[in-house]
């Protein structure tokens, strides 16, 4: 199943935004020297940025959210991930935001597969000295 191009443009225009005081806004493609510092800090390589909301993009009833994203903060607490919650944003409102981690330190394998394993059409990789990137996983 291939992602629509519309789908597509809203995963690269859309803010990840990580729950930090003052808060921390990813983009595509744009390198963040904020997430560099955290990350140098943690003397991580890599970081990504994963949602277990609304699998597929289609919307699903708020409590089924609620325990899939519980259930992803399990897992990530349970492999010893640092990580912090966000959420993924339409900077533009059309749909509403989405329940996220950012998760330091995790290999690239690591976190397709937990983004698969929730259903996931994409998730937000970074590695260290770079900007972050969209990995489509369907």
């Amino acid at each position: 199943m291939s992602i629509p191009d519309g789908l597509r443009q809203a995963y690269e225009n859309a803010d990840y935004a990580v729950f930090f005081e003052p808060e921390l806004v990813l983009r595509i493609g744009e390198r963040s020297e904020r997430l560099e510092r955290l990350m140098e800090f943690v003397h991580v390589p890599a970081a990504a940025f994963i949602t277990a909301w609304n699998p597929g993009s289609l919307p699903r009833a708020s409590a089924e959210n609620q325990a899939a994203a519980e259930a992803l903060e399990g897992l990530v607490d349970a492999a010893g991930y640092p990580r912090y919650r966000g959420e993924g944003r339409d900077p533009e409102g059309g749909h509403p935001p989405e329940p996220s981690l950012l998760i330091l330190g995790i290999y690239r394998e690591n976190a397709e597969a937990l983004g698969r394993l929730f259903g996931q059409n994409a998730i937000v990789f970074i590695e260290r000295g770079g900007a972050p990137q969209l990995v489509f996983l369907k």
